[in-house]
């Protein structure tokens, strides 16, 4: 059998490593002493900790969704949630997405905001090719009023980016399509939303993500705290660390890594992974905590008295991520570094009265593009190919998938694998 190696164990390093295991011999190596990547777990006293964020799966994919569910059994090993997400502004709690909720905000907000989109309605509409970034998106969509609210604020603080640099399809396929008479109608007859990508979702009865990560590493040949410091061509063959050979690599680590770690002798190829070694990302800071009971999923936070941009209640996700204590849990999270003790401010501000148990700091996260970003990626990616070198994952291809998206992705290189094979 010809031999592949998966650089990185999170869920996309995983999942190409399954589909691949049938025609040939797959090694993971994982710097990292645990599997996971961004969605692994840890108990703290019993209590489950989403190290970064809090990761539940849900598809449109039929095909992701047919390959998933083959690993687990769904009605014993998982439960099916509603989302049951809020927006606190001055205090209240207002659902969302927020434009379905309009006649929740104060009444004179609710007016302006609804005066505009009226006169909105009145106006062609731009199609989504036609706005040059985010920034105009969000205002030709939704208003002056309802971005200076909302989404302007909020976004600005989770991306920490300057919304109006980052192009629009950086998101495509994340971002709400509204209509403005869609939007009325729902404030009229006071719709719920149920077509958002996680307006339902599957979370595991125990152990959270971590629990799909154990599964699926099940029977595959995994190297931790392993550091991959060199590839190399040799004889038509690839070469790690002068020890480790391959017909076929699969990175899923930090693309931005790739120009110190390459030794092929491609002055084209080290000209491209130049042009990507500065691409920005965001860390999150991110606090467990124990909160008072409540029914929410998550909880948005776009207010600037605030510092976090988001609370996610894993501890409604499943009653077996609060073992540890008597009351629920959730994860507070942060654009960025934050120092501890801002952090403890904070908490005494937002609402359940929180009490800290564990922090954790990612340094990065979330990815940011720019206008250049895609074509450069491209690049990179077709002249890794001569040398059987694939990227796939959030910080290889430098999109923003989610735990779905991720599993695409891996049966899109098993494909191109099996034609180039």
């Amino acid at each position: 059998m010809k031999k592949a190696l998966v650089i990185g164990s999170g869920i996309s390093g995983l999942s190409v490593s399954r589909m691949l295991s049938p025609d040939f011999e797959v090694e993971i190596l994982e710097k990292s002493d645990k599997i996971g990547g961004l969605i692994k777990c840890e108990r703290i006293d019993g209590n489950l900790f989403h190290r970064v964020g809090g990761h539940v799966f849900n598809s449109r994919n039929t095909a992701v969704l047919d390959w998933f569910w083959k690993h687990f059994d769904q009605e014993h090993e998982f439960l099916k949630a509603v989302r049951n997400a809020k927006i606190l502004m001055n205090d209240d709690l207002i659902g969302y997405p927020l434009e379905n909720y309009l006649y929740q905000l104060p009444e004179e907000k609710s007016k302006s905001v609804i005066s505009e989109l009226l006169d909105m309605l009145t106006k062609e509409k731009k199609e989504i090719h036609e706005y040059d970034n985010f920034r105009d998106f969000l205002i030709g969509n939704f208003g002056e009023n309802l971005y200076n609210l909302y989404f302007g604020p909020y976004n600005s603080k989770i991306w920490n980016t300057d919304i109006s640099k980052v192009p629009l399809e950086w998101l495509d396929g994340k971002l709400p399509m509204p209509e403005i008479k869609e939007v009325i109608l729902s404030n009229i007859y006071k719709k719920e939303e149920s077509t958002m990508v996680h307006a339902t979702f599957f979370y595991p009865k125990r152990d959270g993500s971590q629990f799909i990560v154990n599964r699926l590493a099940e029977g595959l040949n995994i190297r931790t705290s392993y550091q991959v410091s060199e590839i190399n061509w040799v004889d038509g063959k690839l070469v790690i660390n002068n020890s480790l050979d391959a017909d076929i690599l699969i990175y899923c680590g930090d693309v931005r890594m790739l120009s110190s770690i390459i030794k092929i002798e491609d002055v084209a190829l080290h000209e491209a992974l130049k042009r990507v070694v500065n691409l920005p990302s965001n860390g999150t800071s991110n606090v467990l905590c124990e909160t008072d009971d409540n029914n929410l999923s998550w909880l948005y936070l776009p207010e600037d008295k605030f510092k976090a941009h988001r609370i996610i209640y894993t501890g409604n996700f499943s009653d077996s991520n609060n073992e540890g204590s008597t009351r629920k849990t959730c994860v507070v999270e942060f654009s960025g570094k934050q120092e501890e003790d801002l952090m403890l401010a904070e908490l005494k501000g937002l609402p359940g009265n929180l009490k800290p148990l564990a922090f954790n700091f990612e340094p990065n996260s979330y990815i940011i593009q720019n206008k250049e970003t895609r074509s450069d990626i491209t690049s990179v990616k077709e002249l890794l190919s001569k040398y059987n070198i694939h990227l796939l994952g959030r910080f290889a291809e430098w999109e923003y998938y989610n735990m779905d998206k991720c599993i695409e992705g891996a049966m899109q290189i098993r494909e191109q694998i099996a034609i180039e094979n």
